[in-house]
């Protein structure tokens, strides 16, 4: 039945893959602000707070700042296992840069802070990016601003970028996480797509495998958007759906009544 609706909108691929480059992410300008406004952020070797809902596109913003960082003057390390302990979590930083693993945490957190000092002489610039950073262990939340001091806190040599839910932000402005929030000078918050995003979003995704015209109705994009709201996942995930029922109905147009089945097919299975 996938090959089915690839065929009946003569479509190359699957639209709403995940499988896709970062040339060719979709950004609204709100999100192209915000990947310049990042990249400005790490030019100047500062530190990020960029929070927002589950599904909004943080990870691709992410990818597109990837593709917006030079390699030869930056060095990016993408950590997504947040759930561990101080003394795993610097494991996992000196594994991604490629340095020998040390037994004591101390010992772990001197090979990485010496790295950071070595890549400042060649003139490379270090970036964290910690995903998933409101399930960190307090512990790990305790020794991050120690990370960022480097000749005796005179010098900005690494940029820590913190990705999570809304609810990071709470727990970084805790008493107990105050040196760490002084140190993190770029707070970014998602905002909420706006109807015409939805739109331009799926045609966007749908032309990237060959489709010439509209396949979804404006109706069925209204209705899209107030189901998925600003979650690009929710939108990929119904609209999918929405593409095999219609092909299974034979239709060539996807419209609101397609959609109010597969939003009611969901309803009843979460019943």
């Amino acid at each position: 039945m996938t090959l089915d609706y690839l065929e009946h909108f003569a479509l190359s691929g699957h639209p709403f893959s995940k499988d896709i480059g970062d040339t060719e992410l979709w950004m609204p300008p709100s999100k192209q602000s915000l990947v310049e406004d990042l990249t400005d952020a790490m030019h100047a070797r500062a530190s990020v707070l960029l929070t927002g809902e589950p599904g909004v596109g943080k990870t691709c913003v992410l990818r597109a700042l990837r593709h917006a960082l030079a390699p030869a003057n930056f060095r990016l390390v993408y950590c997504q296992n947040t759930t561990v302990g101080r003394r795993d979590f610097y494991r996992h930083l000196c594994l991604a840069l490629g340095l020998p693993k040390a037994a004591t945490a101390g010992d772990l957190f001197l090979t990485v802070s010496t790295h950071v000092e070595q890549l400042a002489t060649e003139r490379v610039s270090p970036v964290f990016l910690v995903d998933e950073a409101h399930l960190l262990h307090q512990d790990t939340l305790d020794h991050l601003h120690i990370l960022l001091n480097y000749q005796w806190d005179s010098k900005p040599l690494l940029s820590l970028v913190l990705i999570g839910l809304s609810e990071l932000d709470d727990r970084l402005r805790l008493r107990r996480n105050r040196s760490l929030y002084s140190r993190i000078h770029h707070r970014f918050a998602f905002g909420a797509l706006a109807p015409d995003d939805t739109g331009d979003y799926v045609r966007t995704r749908l032309a990237r495998v060959g489709a010439t015209k509209d396949i979804f109705s404006v109706d069925a994009l209204a209705l899209l958007h107030e189901a998925a709201g600003s979650s690009l996942r929710d939108t990929d995930r119904i609209a999918g759906a929405a593409l095999r029922l219609a092909a299974r109905r034979k239709k060539k147009l996807v419209e609101r009544d397609v959609l109010t089945r597969i939003l009611q097919a969901e309803s009843e299975d979460r019943s």
